[in-house]
């Protein structure tokens, strides 16, 4: 790592400590749309993401959205949405 990007990381370290002290061995609730659910890229920081906070001690639960999922489905079979 270089002396800029360590920089960087300690940076983000000390702006991030206060709320890791303050959640940590709390319950987190995360909800994980739908619609962010359909891009590899934003999963795969997700899950990045939820494994640090669990490293970090919180305790995370995440809900699902699911809103485009189901309104595929619903088209899929003909029946009309009810908002």
């Amino acid at each position: 790592m270089n002396k800029n990007k360590a920089k960087e990381v300690v940076e983000i370290l000390k702006e991030a400590l206060p709320y890791i002290q303050k959640f940590a061995s709390k319950i987190c609730v995360v909800k994980f749309g739908g619609a962010a659910m359909t891009i590899n890229k934003v999963k795969e920081e997700f899950a990045k993401d939820i494994a640090l906070m669990r490293q970090v001690g919180i305790h995370v639960i995440v809900v699902h959205g699911g809103g485009p999922q189901i309104d595929r489905a619903l088209k899929e079979v003909n029946i009309e949405k009810n908002s």
